[in-house]
């Protein structure tokens, strides 16, 4: 016998048990979809008031999921499994629509895939503000929207979008970001770099050192850049095109990775905040987004943030923004750790509220913790 006929006969038992082994998953997952029906009969009979999806559950599921794992399969691989279970769960209860920052192939678009999977329905949307008035009016369950990169900061044109909505953040995700440049054509012969200001921004020490003369060129966002670059170099080359996009806007608009992973931090990551039109219930690890504004005097906003200090309450992050209505006027956006409907958290909220001239909660959701 060959040693390939042996390593077969070896094989041919443990593939058995796998194949059996399947059948049993297969089974169960189906007895499993079989229950998400009942609940989806339940919800659809509660109506708006009980939501298809519920940050607050899916984080309860996946924390199970944590602490039921004696491996070998890491935490990561089986959080993705069950996120995609959660996904098919959601087309059998209702549909969702989910809007992000098209067109195809964004980063908002594969940061939309990895929280919600495969089995909903996706929404290209212009802009921001496109993606807050559809959840606003109910033209989409959900939203992606961009709030803050580990590099280059704060996504401030989401930021605008939120001193004027009813969108309400429900849930937040972390996205690891890998940039890539994309053209059809040799680096030698690049002139131009498009992308969203955001990337080229997470790029800049890269793109300095190997395209130091190259143009870099705003787009709405980096698929809209790669199409761009598609388009110029359609032609042989005219334009000498390129663009920062991800692996997945390479695949769909035919535009070759020249170099990946250009971004110059190995660990770049964005938030993304999730809006829709309600609040989850609090998990006992949630996070509260606050948006205020104060008299224009000495200490104000030093006296808004001393409440909740004295209140013992951990703020993770302080932003301000213009506020586009008067100069030298601004807007604070504060995320603090904690639910809205906590006793502490809502005393501070109301104190806070008295040093206010405007004080608006946008929302209360589970703590993101993990890197998808």
């Amino acid at each position: 016998m060959s040693q390939a006929d042996d390593t077969q006969q070896k094989l041919a038992p443990l593939r058995a048990r796998i194949d059996q082994l399947d059948a049993r998953l297969v089974a169960l997952l189906n007895e499993r979809a079989a229950v998400v029906v009942e609940v989806g009969q339940i919800k659809r009979a509660g109506g708006e008031a009980v939501p298809i999806y519920a940050p607050d559950r899916e984080h309860a599921v996946l924390e199970a999921v944590r602490k039921h794992n004696q491996g070998p399969l890491p935490d990561r691989c089986l959080e993705a499994i069950w996120r995609e279970l959660m996904s098919g769960s959601f087309a059998l209860e209702r549909p969702l629509r989910i809007g992000y920052l098209g067109p195809p192939g964004s980063f908002s678009h594969l940061a939309a895939q990895r929280k919600f999977g495969a089995s909903v329905e996706y929404d290209e949307l212009t802009d921001f503000p496109a993606i807050f008035d559809a959840v606003a009016r109910g033209h989409a369950d959900y939203g992606l929207i961009p709030i803050e990169n580990s590099t280059h900061g704060g996504v401030t044109a989401s930021l605008d979008c939120f001193l004027d909505t009813e969108a309400r953040i429900c849930a937040e995700t972390l996205v690891a970001i890998h940039h890539n440049l994309l053209s059809r054509i040799p680096l030698e012969q690049i002139k131009k770099v498009y992308s969203h200001p955001q990337a080229l921004g997470q790029c800049r020490k890269w793109l300095a050192s190997q395209l130091p003369h190259a143009e870099l060129c705003d787009a709405a966002s980096s698929s809209q850049a790669t199409q761009i670059a598609a388009k110029e170099t359609a032609q042989g080359g005219v334009g000498g095109a390129a663009a920062i996009g991800s692996t997945l806007s390479s695949r769909l608009y035919d535009v070759p990775i020249l170099f990946d992973n250009i971004e110059d931090n190995p660990n770049n990551t964005t938030r993304f905040s999730v809006i829709g039109r309600q609040s989850p219930k609090p998990t006992g690890d949630d996070k509260t987004s606050i948006v205020f504004t104060t008299e224009h005097r000495a200490g104000a906003l030093t006296d808004v943030l001393n409440v909740f200090r004295d209140h013992d309450l951990n703020l993770a992050r302080l932003a301000e923004r213009p506020s586009q209505r008067e100069n030298w006027t601004y807007y604070f956006f504060i995320d603090l750790l904690g639910h809205a409907d906590d006793a502490k958290v809502a005393d501070a909220i109301a104190e806070a509220r008295k040093h206010c001239l405007q004080l608006t909660v946008l929302g209360s959701f589970p703590r993101a913790t993990e890197v998808l």
